[in-house]
């Protein structure tokens, strides 16, 4: 029964990590490859995961794994910034952390510069001036062509490198987990991905992404933090300010779950046995102040004496000060008054205006003043140690009541005004650890939930598996039928318990009668888009063949075909070049010209200039169909 008790009252407490600085590591060993070793850089926006590239145990996990935030006060040095890890505790500082990030595209390159110094330094490569080893980053799906450009101009222009391969974070992990079952490419199935900021929707077919037919989410990690911040601040506004959104990321990854059917869980909560079993107690950070009943009479003389004594060292503290002010005060008077006994009338006058003052005379009366004041300072200062010993000697032998300074009850009042209560009547006792508490109960899955609806937040728009419907039904039933049977579930904000069933349970609810599909969570959603990116490098390196070329930009190709450009790969977006048409003006015809020819000249001229109309005809319809 005791057993069954401690589990019903179980308490958790906040762990509140604080983050250590990252290590500098030193390069690898050179012999381990023939050439320079690549990075691989997870660029996501909530952690910035990076590593070799490099056949080995000791190379198999990402080196460093830090926030992407930077946090620099205003004017201060580019020095001074802190990156990441350098950030022990990101609630201080909340108001000057800025991300590279705007929802899940890079826009802020400066900071990106940051994240990449940081992280270039860290893994050891100490070259002035350039980065001799290939860079394999991650990139949002359907990424924009300016911010591809402004990246490859950072990293071959900046940092100088030979080679960059960019990949979506999703499709990196769907590859590493198709390479762990076994499933020889090309790939075919459907990711779910979900981040920080989006959610994703990205159909693979014959190991090429799908770009038409993905489809972005805007509700992810950092939306269902906010969410829980909310509906804790509503429940306890009391702890407003211990309720801070590092501790509500804290309750979502350990303390939450993803219902496989929110409103039958929701129903098993109105139960208050179900509900005392499942509740989370969370306790804040509290300090227990002692109360004044419980200290005896010898300690609250103590106290008496010592708040006693420091009154009277603040005292003569406050006395010294004025007198020295005072004295210094004197000294320049007299001193202005010793330019006038020396005659030096222009400087007296001078000191007088500065000391606002118009005569002589008056000079003379704030000398005496002063000297006066002067004395007596020194006189109290003298008597003061005496005096103030009295005080104390009497204050310690005049007696303390249990009020401790308050005045007794008037005798007016009769002794029984209230009447006694009974001995056995138990008096509730107010526990402060109990106040400092958080009940996180229906919180734990209505957080989670936001993925499937949105609503819940206010946002007007479909969830995932709503929109995952809407994207099977762009497809033939074969095409379906090959989509489904390959479901993956990545990224952070996957990793719920519980999130695999729901999915599972949706499907089924979505599918024809009997229909067969397959839903596989990542073994590492949080870090597999790292891991599927390193299998790629290791299977397709930058130097050798043409095959081995598939997949990675040169600086040759960054010259000849400009910033924007991308060599496509299985985990890849799709390169969509930009078209800029420019319409050709059509000219009109010159009648004049076959007017003024001699014989035989009028037909020539004419069939040119058919055939100009004709040429410019043509080109008119090309650029149409290229605007539209």
């Amino acid at each position: 029964m005791s057993s069954k008790e401690r589990a019903l009252c179980q308490i958790f407490s906040f762990q509140d990590c604080k983050t250590s600085p990252d290590p500098i590591f030193e390069l690898p060993t050179p012999g381990l490859t023939p050439t320079a070793s690549p990075i691989v850089i997870d660029n996501g926006s909530f952690q910035t995961r990076a590593g070799w590239a490099i056949p080995g145990a000791e190379f198999d996990s990402p080196r460093l794994l830090f926030r992407s935030v930077a946090a620099r006060s205003r004017g201060a040095a580019r020095s001074e910034t802190q990156i990441g890890n350098d950030i022990p505790n990101l609630e201080p500082l909340r108001w000057l952390l800025k991300s590279q990030f705007d929802r899940n595209v890079v826009v802020n390159f400066e900071i990106q510069e940051l994240i990449f110094d940081h992280v270039f330094t860290h893994l050891g490569i100490a070259s002035e001036g350039s980065v001799d080893h290939p860079i394999v980053l991650t990139e949002a799906p359907c990424n924009p062509l300016h911010c591809r450009q402004m990246m490859s101009e950072l990293l071959f222009e900046c940092y100088r490198v030979p080679y960059v391969s960019y990949g979506v974070d999703g499709l990196y992990s769907f590859y590493h987990g198709n390479n762990q079952r076994n499933i020889h490419p090309p790939h075919t199935g459907i990711v779910l991905s979900s981040g920080y900021h989006c959610s994703h929707i990205l159909p693979v077919i014959n190991g090429r992404l799908d770009a038409g037919n993905c489809k972005r989410v805007n509700v992810a990690g950092s939306q269902a933090t906010s969410y829980l911040q909310r509906l804790l601040h509503l429940k306890y506004p009391g702890h407003v300010a211990a309720i801070t959104l590092s501790r509500m990321e804290e309750l979502l990854h350990e303390h939450s779950y993803t219902a496989v059917d929110y409103y039958e869980e929701l129903e098993k909560w109105r139960s208050p046995s179900f509900y005392e079993q499942e509740v989370h107690r969370m306790q804040l950070p509290f300090s227990i102040k002692v109360p004044g009943g419980c200290v005896s009479v010898e300690e609250r003389q103590e106290r008496r004496a010592q708040q006693l004594r420091r009154l009277q060292e603040i005292n003569a503290r406050r006395r010294e000060e004025k007198l020295q002010q005072d004295q210094e005060r004197l000294d320049r008077l007299i001193a202005v008054q010793e330019l006038l006994d020396d005659g030096l009338l222009d400087q007296f006058h001078k000191s007088l205006v500065e000391l606002n003052m118009d005569s002589a005379e008056e000079l003379q009366s704030y000398i005496n003043k002063l000297q006066l004041a002067v004395e007596q300072g020194r006189q109290k200062l003298l008597q003061s140690d005496g005096t103030e010993l009295k005080m104390e000697v009497s204050e310690l032998e005049h007696p303390i009541d249990e009020g401790d300074g308050v005045a007794l009850m008037d005798t007016d009042f009769p002794e029984d005004t209230l009447p006694e209560k009974p001995a056995n009547v138990v008096q509730p006792m107010f526990s402060v650890a109990e106040y400092h508490q958080l009940f996180v109960g229906t919180e734990r899955l209505r957080c989670p939930e936001i993925l499937f609806q949105p609503s819940l937040t206010g946002e007007d728009q479909m969830g995932m598996i709503e929109t995952l419907q809407y994207v099977l039904a762009r497809y033939t039933p074969e095409q379906q039928e090959a989509l489904v049977s390959n479901v993956f579930l990545t990224g952070g904000n996957m990793q719920y318990p519980g999130m695999k069933e729901r999915v599972e349970r949706e499907l089924r609810a979505m599918r024809p009668f009997q229909s067969h599909f397959k839903v596989t969570m990542a073994s590492q959603p949080a870090l597999g888009a790292w891991y599927g990116a390193r299998d790629w490098v290791l299977e397709h390196p930058p130097v050798g063949g043409a095959a081995a070329e598939e997949g990675w930009i040169s600086r040759q190709d960054y010259e000849e075909k400009g910033g924007e450009y991308l060599s496509e790969h299985c985990a890849s977006n799709l390169f969509i070049p930009m078209k800029i048409a420019k319409l050709v003006p059509t000219r009109a015809a010159e009648p004049s010209i076959t007017t003024q020819v001699s014989t035989g000249a009028p037909a020539t001229v004419s069939m040119v200039t058919s055939s100009l109309t004709t040429s410019c005809s043509t080109v008119a319809a090309d650029v149409s169909v290229v605007t539209t």
